[in-house]
């Protein structure tokens, strides 16, 4: 059976870790360089870079940082955030990334996510999708771009199907609605992407106990968790929350 990955996410702002709810009110909480060394040091499977800026104020991403990050850890590493050419997906795997995340980006340009497939493998490219409840939409969720603050005629399934048709390799899954709550992940709209897609599907926001991780990687068939509030905040460490679910059945990585 495959394991479950879970995956630390540092949202970035100005070169420093920050936290926010619902994608607003962002909070500083640390040097990235330093978590990502303790996260990596507690057994993440993962790590998640996302400049939450980049797009928004129309630059590419920060080398520099990113370079320092990848320095710190040796496992996969994935970045996002103002990435909006291949250029730019060279250079932020030449400091360092397995894997790129392209979000915003990818709306406003959805050949980038085909080029970039075809050129790095469709292993290097996510992606990264905000998402909300909209009645108004076939799937019952709308896609949102530019850190949760514009929104798009995109129904959330659809651009899923056809981000992975494009080469996309595996989707994060950010709820907004959900997002820093602590209150549990979005299931239903994990499940749906997770049963519609041939992809590995990873559920981010709402993780508040290893439960909401259980729940989402087992009923949401979710193929990884990615959580930020529980570590960066909340007294959890990552080996703690594996040996939780480990005895909840979940298998994963100790």
């Amino acid at each position: 059976m495959l394991k479950k990955r879970i995956i630390v996410c540092l949202d970035v702002k100005d070169g420093r870790t920050t936290k926010g709810v619902k994608f607003q009110n962002n909070v500083d909480i640390g040097d990235p360089v330093e978590m990502a060394a303790e996260y990596y040091r507690q057994g993440v499977d993962e790590l998640v870079f996302y400049d939450i800026m980049a797009s928004a104020r129309g630059r590419g991403p920060i080398l520099d940082l990113i370079s320092r990050v990848a320095e710190q850890v040796f496992i996969p590493f994935c970045v996002g955030g103002g990435i909006g050419t291949i250029e730019d997906i060279r250079s932020t795997i030449l400091a360092g990334a397995e894997k790129i995340s392209l979000n915003s980006q990818a709306v406003k340009n959805p050949d980038l996510i085909r080029e970039g497939a075809r050129i790095f493998g469709n292993q290097c490219i996510v992606l990264g999708m905000d998402a909300a409840k909209d009645a108004e939409m076939p799937s019952g969720y709308r896609v949102y771009i530019n850190g949760g603050r514009v929104k798009t005629d995109l129904d959330a399934l659809e651009w899923a199907k056809k981000a992975v048709s494009l080469g996309a390799g595996e989707i994060v899954l950010n709820s907004i609605d959900a997002d820093g709550m602590k209150n549990g992940y979005e299931i239903n709209l994990t499940k749906m992407i997770a049963e519609n897609t041939p992809v590995p599907v990873i559920a981010s926001g709402g993780g508040g106990t290893p439960q909401h991780l259980a729940d989402v990687l087992k009923e949401g068939k979710a193929d990884a968790a990615l959580i930020a509030s529980m570590v960066h905040s909340m007294g959890y460490t990552v080996n703690g929350i594996k040996d939780d679910l480990n005895k909840m059945g979940v298998p994963v990585r100790l």
